[in-house]
């Protein structure tokens, strides 16, 4: 075949379920939308997480499946919220063709329901009979396995960079809230909706108040408001009063806005979490710290990046094996000191 694929196929793109994967598919997209420039792309993908692509130019629409919710939620739902319910919505859309970014069995039968003919994903969980065309979920970073699927339909893949977009109406609003100066701007992220993933709130708090009186820093979070009371328990461990208080743009900002305030960071630290790799795709420098997963396949994509894990990951809180001074330098090698004036 040769491309660009010049015909205006309906493809649909299968992404649903944690920011970090969604955010890391965005190479996928483009690589995509390079070889079919006249096609229509939609992607399906869950609420908020799915909010991650909604600047992304190289889709088309963003359709929200829902398959976790339950109970008032659930009835409430102006999307799909079950396999059967999908599957009788994307019928009605008529896709030529399906990319599959998942691994599990209902995310390769859901199409194969919808009655979509061209099929292409991972062979995991005894699937490939589900699929026109299927490639192996190899041992490499993610990015790198989702284009894969790609390179499985035989669609060339000449750019694996990352990138992402932000708007200008936010963009306005966060740089008019910014404080004034020239301090460097560090983003934290302390919690993961895996407890086998966090720190310590005490350990924050060290890092927290270093960052701020020792480096002059200026912090800012923006997390779910959910997390409040974890950054609650980080406030109260505080070791010394800080020379200024962090900023929290938490309730003032929803994930897509999120990215205004990313594009305007000089470094991001924290727990693995898709807010990292939103923070990534802007290129922002990042300190992250890992403990039970991979980091040679979740590691920051195409940003300077540092990772820390300890040697020994095993039992329930393995992050603890990581000492402040060990993130400190990790900080101090991504982020340069200024000369005070």
């Amino acid at each position: 075949m040769t491309w660009p694929d010049p015909r205006p196929l309906r493809l649909l793109v299968i992404r649903y379920r944690f920011i970090g994967d969604t955010v890391l598919a965005i190479p996928f997209l483009r690589n995509l939308r390079q070889a079919f420039p006249r096609a229509t792309i939609d992607v399906l993908a869950e609420p908020v997480s799915g909010d991650t692509l909604a600047l992304c130019p190289y889709k088309d629409e963003l359709l929200y499946f829902a398959p976790r919710l339950k109970g008032e939620k659930r009835r409430q739902a102006k999307f799909p919220t079950s396999l059967l319910g999908a599957a009788r919505f994307l019928r009605g859309r008529r896709y030529d063709r399906c990319y599959i970014l998942r691994r599990s069995f209902s995310s390769a039968i859901l199409p194969w329901l919808a009655g979509i003919p061209h099929r292409v994903g991972f062979a995991t969980e005894g699937r490939s009979w589900l699929l026109q065309r299927s490639t192996p979920y190899a041992d490499r970073h993610e990015v790198e396995c989702f284009l894969d699927v790609l390179r499985a339909d035989g669609i060339p893949v000449t750019d694996t960079g990352n990138e992402n977009w932000s708007d200008p109406a936010t963009d306005r609003r966060v740089e008019a809230a910014l404080p004034p100066g020239d301090r460097p701007r560090v983003f934290v992220c302390a919690k993961s909706v895996f407890p086998l993933k966090d720190w310590a709130p005490d350990r924050f708090a060290a890092l927290i108040a270093w960052l701020v009186n020792d480096r002059g820093c200026e912090v800012h979070l923006c997390d779910a408001p959910a997390n409040a009371g974890y950054y609650a328990e980080i406030r109260a461990a505080l070791p010394v009063p800080l020379a200024r208080d962090w900023i929290d743009w938490s309730r003032e900002l929803s994930l897509r806005e999120s990215n205004s305030l990313f594009r305007r960071m000089d470094l991001a630290v924290g727990v693995d979490t898709g807010l990292l790799h939103l923070a990534a795709s802007f290129h922002v420098p990042v300190v992250g710290l890992y403990g039970p997963l991979e980091p040679w396949r979740w590691h920051p994509w195409d940003t300077r990046h540092a990772v820390l894990r300890p040697a020994d990951v095993s039992g329930p809180r393995p992050l603890l094996r990581l000492s402040v001074a060990e993130v400190q330098a990790a900080v101090d090698a991504l982020l340069p000191r200024r000369a005070r004036p």
